[in-house]
Order: structure tokens, then sequence, then C-alpha cells
């Protein structure tokens, strides 16, 4: 993983690329790539990058060119299928001066153009320019594991892996909350791109191509998620029993593992959280991980939330180096503005803040890339979302039933607080719009009703600019034309892998998280040919009765400790609102949610906030808060922050440590510049 960013004039009228903008571009993207930058420009276009060296250590600098050296990329990601594609480029007559997977992946453009990244399995954020023809290619992984964003300004398109990037570019491109983007994170948890949280910054979507030239921009979808027709024929549907598919995943899994820790130049770890997707991935990476294997937890103070027991048990069980890092409510406190400086969006939970110091673990360890078990959950139905979806259908269907209704105490047993501990609120909440069961997002809709709540903190200035949209049913209005031809669980592993996994799991807890200090993440649940088997294994096969990844845990068996796999699916969770209440809050929560700063940010409303203040403070000695609560403060929270950090404050530029040894004219010459 590493940074890029460029600058493209979008007619021949617009000024040439600035060095000095590129060079701010890559001083804003340092933390991404420690082990090199590079540099191309023209008259039309500039290109920057900043490296994390995995792949061809000596020679895998970036911006790379063709042999004609008129082809220019810069490259975000892994392509793990790359020495297979090299094979087949080179029998179609291609000539390779590297051993890296970014020369396969620009060989790979020229052969097949656009369709070329639909050969490719991995992970990636791609800018290919071509010179000649005056061309920029933008591309971006099936499910948005890398970032890259983009905007349009003064006749430009600015791009970059990070919005802290396009901001140091220009300082006159403006720097505002989009009030479109702020509607859909307190309704969906997260943006779903296009859209942005920052006006006129947009983000690429997961599976597309985006191509500019002559004026014009088009894009084109390479990859979308799919699932079997529920009805009729069933086609797509996996043909093989359960135990056919407990084998086929087998492999499937263990070669997606495996490829993942040989396509590297360098030593690879591995989180692992004690549930069962990480130490499935563990037990497999260790196959394949030479005489030292290292793997990286998180503790809690709090004892809600620690796992330490059942991590330490499969560490000891596939025989790891296993590091923990002990996390506090203080310790959460003291970077959760760092966090948000990198999140680049308001959050609702603080989860990602221990993953933060959890990849400064690994970075201190002498790690670069870590495996890590995201996807499980939504390719092979986990969470308790899908249980709660499939309960409340059956519901619906008779929603006089109380013995139905009953089987909602089946859910949620790790929360304090759990939703379903009183049966007459529990009834009253999960039975709302009952009757819809049949509707699309039926399963989403608590989540989504439960988040919008938030929003009666905004201002008024706010709703005003809000008033009109909906975030839900812009969603939905969106939906590809077969989802209706989906089961509903299909249906609802789509939308979760639309928003919340692509939009926060992947990103805000993801991405930057570990590139903060410099390290990768690779996601063997994401593998193209796992998720293509995932996608068409019979709902039965994941989710059987309320048993949640029934084949992954019978694959389990032979692998883990019994009481991995038997163990109830706890999510990966935090403390949250109380790290910023009490006589330890931090000054800057204090400050961040004063009066005078709510009312600059001019998102919330300081009565309602004042009102949720007093609340929380009250509940810090039982640590009683209610989801809803917990969220509420920590949303607000995170966006007084990041109003502070991008828009109040300017995101001001860096600069990098470093001699420049090219110093031509753009106008009459390319230049092209390497710094070690």
């Amino acid at each position: 993983m590493c940074g890029i960013a460029g600058i493209v004039a979008l007619n021949a009228t617009a000024a040439s690329p600035s060095r000095q903008a590129l060079m701010q571009m890559m001083g804003a993207l340092a933390h991404r790539g420690p082990d090199g930058r590079g540099l191309y420009r023209d008259r039309r276009a500039g290109l920057a990058h900043v490296r994390l060296s995995i792949v061809d250590l000596s020679s895998g600098q970036q911006p790379m060119a063709d042999t004609g050296d008129t082809t220019w990329i810069v490259f975000n990601g892994e392509i793990f299928n790359y020495v297979e594609l090299r094979e087949k480029l080179t029998a179609l007559g291609h000539r390779f001066r590297t051993r890296s997977d970014t020369e396969v992946a620009l060989h790979a453009y020229r052969e097949w153009g656009e369709t070329a990244f639909e050969r490719m399995n991995g992970q990636w954020a791609i800018a290919i320019w071509d010179s000649v023809a005056n061309r920029l290619v933008l591309s971006r992984d099936r499910f948005g594991i890398c970032p890259l964003y983009f905007s349009e300004h003064a006749h430009r398109l600015y791009f970059a892996s990070e919005v802290k990037a396009i901001f140091a570019a220009d300082r006159t491109i403006p720097r505002a909350f989009d009030p479109a983007g702020i509607d859909q994170t307190f309704t969906l948890w997260t943006v779903v791109p296009p859209q942005g949280v920052f006006h006129g910054i947009n983000e690429l979507e997961p599976g597309r191509v985006r191509i500019y030239q002559d004026g014009t921009v088009r894009e084109r979808i390479f990859w979308q998620p799919s699932y079997p027709d529920n009805f009729g024929s069933r086609q797509g549907e996996f043909p093989g029993s359960s135990n056919d598919a407990v084998d086929r995943v087998s492999s499937a899994l263990e070669a997606a593992t495996a490829l993942r820790m040989v396509r590297a130049d360098v030593p690879v770890g591995c989180y692992l959280s004690g549930g069962l997707d990480s130490s499935l991935v563990a037990a497999l990476a260790r196959r394949f991980a030479g005489d030292r294997f290292q793997t990286f937890s998180l503790r809690f103070a709090d004892a809600e939330y620690d796992e330490t027991r059942f991590q330490r048990m499969v560490a000891e069980t596939i025989g790891s180096e296993h590091h923990e890092v002990v996390v506090s409510r203080r310790d959460i406190a003291g970077i959760f503005p760092e966090v948000i400086q990198h999140t680049e969006r308001p959050i609702l939970r603080t989860a990602p803040a221990p993953l933060f110091l959890l990849s400064r673990l690994v970075r201190e360890r002498g790690i670069k890339v870590v495996l890590t078990g995201e996807g499980a959950d939504e390719m092979f139905a986990g969470y308790d979302l899908f249980r709660e979806g499939k309960v409340r259908r059956f519901w619906g269907r008779h929603p006089t039933s109380t013995r139905r209704s009953r089987l909602l105490e089946r859910l949620y047993p790790y929360l304090t607080r759990s939703p379903v501990q009183q049966q007459a609120m529990a009834r009253q909440f999960f039975g709302r719009n009952i009757q819809a069961y049949d509707a699309p997002g039926f399963a989403h809709e608590t989540r989504w009703r439960t988040t919008s709540a938030i929003k009666r903190l905004f201002t008024a200035d706010m709703r005003a600019r809000t008033q009109g949209r909906d975030a839900v049913s812009e969603l939905l209005a969106r939906l590809p034309a077969q989802f209706a031809r989906w089961s509903p669980l299909a249906q609802d592993q789509y939308l979760e892998v639309q928003t919340l996994m692509s939009g926060y799991l992947l990103s805000s807890q993801g991405d930057r998280m570990l590139m903060a200090h410099s390290v990768e993440g690779r996601f063997p649940f994401l593998d193209d040919e796992l998720v293509r088997l995932a996608n068409s294994l019979p709902p039965s096969f994941k989710l059987r009765g309320l048993d949640e990844k029934h084949v992954l845990k019978r694959m389990a068996a032979p692998i883990l400790p019994s009481e991995i796999i038997a163990r109830k699916k706890q999510p990966f969770r935090a403390p949250n609102a109380l790290c910023f209440v009490g006589a330890d809050a931090p000054d800057y929560a204090r400050e961040a949610v004063s009066q005078t700063a709510l009312r600059e940010a001019n998102v919330f409303d300081p009565k309602g906030v004042t009102h949720l203040l007093a609340k929380c403070q009250a509940r810090t000695g039982d640590g009683d808060l209610s989801n809803a609560d917990n969220m509420a403060l920590v949303g607000v929270l995170s966006t007084q922050l990041l109003h502070q950090q991008f828009v109040a404050a300017g995101c001001p530029s860096a600069t990098l440590e470093c001699t420049l040894s090219v110093d031509v004219d753009c106008e009459h010459r390319e230049e092209r510049l390497y710094v070690a």
C-alpha cells in the first residue's frame, strides 16, 4: 500500500500542474509511504507517489512508465495474481523491466484496456496517464479497500488517496462540509461513494473505472456484487451439497491466504481478535509463514470488551509469536483527534482508535503487512443484523405471534444494554414497520432509524440544508435491477457490503488506521475467487436457522479449538462516550463541543449538545449509557474535530525534507523525479 496523488488540466488552456503543488500533496501523504517518493510532470498532468515497499523492493519505484515512456502509472495496493498475469502478458509479447505488480498493471492496461481490471485479483487505487492521448484513467478495487478521492476545481482535476492531499495542493479549493455527506453519515453510518463528506470532493465508487479525455468524463462498472436468482432456475447457485461447500470454501480460503502471505518480499503478520474469522486466517497463514510468525491483539482495561483468553488460546495453538497492546478509556481519549485526522470523516464509534494503537505496535515490531479477518461476516452472514432480519421477517408473516417475537431474545447477547432485554420494549422497537418485511432495506431499517435519531441535534440551518433529502431512499434508488430476485439474505449482504463494510470497516477502521503507521492490511475473505464462491452459496449454508457462518464453522473444526468455534459472535467494540466525559475528560473535547465551537461549525445545535453532555455526565458513575447516546456523543465530537482540523484550520500544507535535483520548465519538457 502506498499513497498516490495527481493534478490534470482538464483543457488545454488550464495552467500546468506545479511541482510545488505535487510536492505538497506528497507531504500530506508521507505517512502512507516512508520508503520512497516519486514525481512525474508534463504540460497537462502531474503524478505523485509515496511508497511503502512490499513487492520488488529494489526496482518498483513510481511513477512508472511503459517502454515508450508515454503512459505512466501511480498505483496504491497489490495485485495478488500479478505473477499469473505477467506470464500471460509475456506470452503476448510484453517485456518487463522490473519484478513489480505495478508494471504488470500498466502492461495489462496497455494490452486489455479498461477490461484489464476485471482480470485483477487484489486491492488497488490506480491512476494511468496516457500523455499522447491526454487520457487519465482512474480505477478502484471491487470493495474499495484502497481509497481514491477526486475534485474538479479551476479547470483542473485533483485526485489523491486522502482528502488532505487535495486540500494541500491548492488553498483556494473550498473547505466546507457537504450537507448531503453529513446526512448520509448520520443515517447510514457512512457516506456512500461517490458522495463525500466535504463539498466538491467525491470518492470513486468501488469496482469502477473513470476516464477523463478531451473535456469529457465517463465511468464504467467492471464489478459489483451478484447473487443467485432466488426464483425459478436459481441460476448461479452453488450446485453441490453442504459438504461440498465446506471443501470448496476450505480450499479457496487457504489459497487466498497463501496468496497474501507469499506475494510479499517482507514478513507478513496477522491480527488476532480471538473470534472465528481472524483465528481461521491466522491458523491458515501460519502454514506459509516459515519459522517466525507474529500475531497482534488488542486487550482492553474494560472487561466488557476484553477477549484476551481467546486470543492467547489461538496464539498458543498455532505457535505464533504473540504481541498485545492494552487499551484504556484514557488511551482512546488521548489519540482521538489524531484518529479523526486520519479517518477524514465523522465516526459514530471509537473502535478505530484502538486499531490505531494496534497498527503502531505492528510497525514497532518491524512488520509492514498484516492479514485480518475482515469480510467474513459480510460474505458468510456473521452479523446479528442478518439474524435479526431473518427473525423479523419470520415474525412479520404472522405479526400477532408472541412465540415468533421471542426469537429476538437470541440476539445481541454481548451487549450490556441489549435492545432485547425487555420484551415489551423489544417488541415495540423491532416490531415497527414489521408488515414491510419484503421491502428492500428491511433488515437495516432498525439501524438506520436509530442512527437517524442523532439528526435531532442538527442546527436549524443544517436541517434546512438537508430538508428534502432521504439518504435511505437515495441508496435504495440505486439498487441493481436484479436486486429484487435475490434471496432476502443476499439483499441484506449486498447492502451491508455497499455501506458499512466499504465505507466504515475497510476505511475508518481499516486502511486509515493501518496506513497511519505505514502498515498494509490484506483481507483473504475478500479474495475475488472466494467472494464469488461465497456469494453463490445457498442462504442456508451461511445462516442455518440462526447459526451464523455455518459453513465456516464446519471448515474450522479440524483447525481451531472448539471453544473458538462454539463461542457466541461478538463484534469488535471499544469504550465510547465515557472516554470523553467526567473528571478525566480531555481539554480538547471540552473545547470542541463548547458553545463557540458548535456555533462556528454550525452542524449541531448547542442547546441539544449541552443536554446530551449533561445526560452522559450523569451516567459516568454506572457507565450505563444507551447505544443512541454513545453514538450521538462520539458523532458530535468527531464532527467537531473534523471541522477544526479540515475546515477552520485550512488543512496546512506539509513540505518534504528532500533536495530536488531536477528543475525543468514543464511547458517545454517532461519532468520525472524520484526521491529515495
